[in-house]
């Protein structure tokens, strides 16, 4: 199976009282390196909806277990990968980790769901869009 994953700065601003990274920035880490993800899979933006109905779609769960924290200014690795693709959803796997180490500073998941973009009700990702994930995805054998 494989991951994509990507390197993000953490700053000053990114810290709280006690000089750890704020566990309000973890979201925004994965939704930068998911975003990174969909432009590798060439999605471009909100403007190529007609071209690619599968891009909207809506987060229905974060989930996070904080295992250790990062502490000051420092940088972190952020992978991601497709734990299972349904029907209508998609769940990413995630894993935050230091620069040199595979032990993860925290560790989850996100449940996407496809979307109509007129009635915002579930819709089956496009055949494909499943091709197009089938090496990221752990639930599948042998990729």
């Amino acid at each position: 199976m494989r991951f994509h994953e990507q390197n993000h700065g953490i700053y000053f601003d990114d810290l709280d009282i006690f000089g750890v990274l704020h566990n309000a920035r973890y979201p925004l880490l994965i939704e930068r390196t998911i975003g990174a993800f969909w432009k590798k899979m060439g999605w471009g933006g909100l403007s190529e909806l007609e071209r690619n109905p599968d891009q909207f779609h809506l987060v229905r769960v974060n989930h996070f277990e904080y295992i250790r924290a990062v502490e000051g200014v420092d940088e972190v690795r952020v992978r991601v990968w497709v734990d299972k693709m349904g029907r209508t959803s998609l769940t990413f796997g995630f894993a935050v980790l230091p620069i040199d180490e595979d032990t993860p500073y925290a560790s989850g998941y996100r449940v996407l769901v496809c979307v109509d973009p007129k009635e915002r009700k579930p819709n089956p990702w496009s055949e494909e869009f499943r091709e197009q994930l089938k090496p990221y995805r752990k639930d599948l054998p042998n990729t």
